[in-house]
């Protein structure tokens, strides 16, 4: 998947609607001067823009590792979200809780966007309880993404590797 293919992904429109969302949550619930308003946004837009950047390498190594820090800067976001609820006294929601279910759910809408969740952002709770379901599901599918991304490259080897070869068998061709 070259180009433009990653924005098919269904965890890279997940992470367009993290950053968008999140770039709404700290104007409504950040203080300006906050240091932590401008690390949440960063690690959004980290997250979105490395899935995007990784795709468009020809090296699985390059892809591998640019992937990875997506799903740290998503890691550091959610930590952000958890921070929030824990210092201003929120309930975090139960993984099974029918909230968390139905935020949940939205991701199998196939028109998933932004719009979906924007009901979410009337509280803080509400807000960061929502982008907490959404991350935890983001971050699994890289994380399936990244392994299958490393057993291909254990099969295949790495572009370097390959054009090596490619090289090799022209030079015996040449004889």
């Amino acid at each position: 998947m070259d180009g433009q293919g990653y924005k098919s992904l269904a965890f890279y429109k997940q992470s367009v609607i993290i950053h968008d969302f999140t770039v709404e949550f700290v104007k409504l619930y950040i203080d300006y001067h906050s240091r932590t308003r401008d690390q949440m946004e960063q690690s959004a837009r980290s997250g979105k823009q490395n899935i995007a950047e990784g795709y468009t390498q020809k090296s699985i190594e390059s892809k591998i590792k640019l992937v990875g820090v997506a799903r740290g800067s998503l890691e550091e976001l959610l930590n952000d979200y958890q921070d929030y609820l824990r210092q201003h006294n929120l309930k975090l929601w139960e993984k099974d809780s029918p909230e968390a279910r139905k935020v949940r759910a939205l991701v199998y809408n196939r028109y998933n966007s932004y719009k979906n969740y924007k009901d979410y952002i009337s509280s803080g709770e509400s807000a960061a309880n929502a982008m907490i379901c959404l991350i935890n599901q983001t971050n699994q599918l890289l994380d399936q993404k990244l392994r299958w991304m490393e057993e291909q490259f254990v099969k295949e080897g790495g572009f370097r590797e390959n054009l090596f070869k490619k090289r090799m068998d022209y030079r015996k061709g040449k004889k």
